[in-house]
């Protein structure tokens, strides 16, 4: 017999969680046509754990993409593992980053084994180095 549960719930987000809190996933997310430009501006930050590249100016911004590497990370589960880290680091800074950035988050070996608290540490790291803040903290490189 079939558990179907599942297909009786009405939405699969659970009720308790604020809209601002969870975006729409294709909302935050970058478009790969957009990867090359956003390498092209050459804003390169690092921490433990991750590299970011950043780009400024576009008008429908503060969205990311994730990119790690099989090299880096030879089990899926890895790759799958640092993925969420990462995306989770920018949706819970996201609200705090200038209208106009787009990240590209690129994952260290370093991410491997850490917590979530720690990636999204990292990336307030670079944030406040890049000055992606919406609030002006760190420098501004425009």
């Amino acid at each position: 017999m079939k558990n179907t549960a599942h297909e009786n719930a009405e939405t699969p987000f659970p009720a308790n969680v604020p809209e601002s809190a969870s975006a729409a996933p294709g909302k935050a997310r970058l478009p790969s046509r957009r990867y090359p430009a956003v390498f092209d501006e050459k804003k390169v930050f690092r921490a433990r754990s991750l590299v970011v590249w950043v780009a400024r100016g576009s008008a429908d911004g503060r969205k990311a993409g994730v990119v790690v590497s099989k090299r880096t990370f030879r089990r899926a589960v890895d790759r799958n593992r640092a993925k969420r880290l990462m995306r989770e680091a920018f949706r819970l800074l996201r609200p705090a980053f200038a209208p106009d950035v787009e990240l590209i988050l690129v994952a260290r070996a370093g991410i491997a084994g850490l917590s979530c608290t720690e990636v999204s540490r990292d990336l307030a790291y670079v944030a406040r180095k890049s000055g992606i803040y919406a609030d002006g903290q760190g420098d501004v490189h425009r």
